[in-house]
């Protein structure tokens, strides 16, 4: 992986851990004001929306891999993977995922996410 594939992969993988889910401090660090997601829930959440609601959700364990990057500029990227999550009940969800990165001054800031479940 190049040295900014790697600072993404970093950032993405952060967002999967549980230090940084229940944390709104360090979500709101990372998601961009104007983020969007478009959930494998089928629903679209804001930041706002994330900020309210992730820190308190319940743990989940989740594997992030087939990670590429598209750089269209120095300051816009975007991500796609896999994950696969697997819930406190035990229940495994494989999903496709994708963001959109962009930095501002010396932070990336993700704007847009979108998860899909694989049937």
């Amino acid at each position: 992986m190049n040295t900014l594939t790697e600072t993404i992969h970093q950032l993405e993988a952060s967002l999967l851990a549980s230090e940084v889910r229940t944390s709104r401090d360090k979500l709101n660090r990372l998601l961009a004001d104007d983020f969007v997601e478009y959930g494998s829930s089928g629903l679209v959440y804001d930041k706002k929306d994330v900020l309210k609601s992730l820190p308190t959700a319940p743990a989940t364990t989740c594997h992030l891999y087939d990670f590429v990057t598209i750089e269209f500029s120095d300051s816009l990227v975007q991500t796609r993977f896999k994950t696969d999550r697997l819930d406190p009940d035990g229940t495994k969800l494989t999903s496709l995922r994708s963001s959109l990165w962009k930095k501002t001054g010396d932070n990336w800031r993700m704007f847009f996410h979108q998860g899909t479940p694989v049937r």
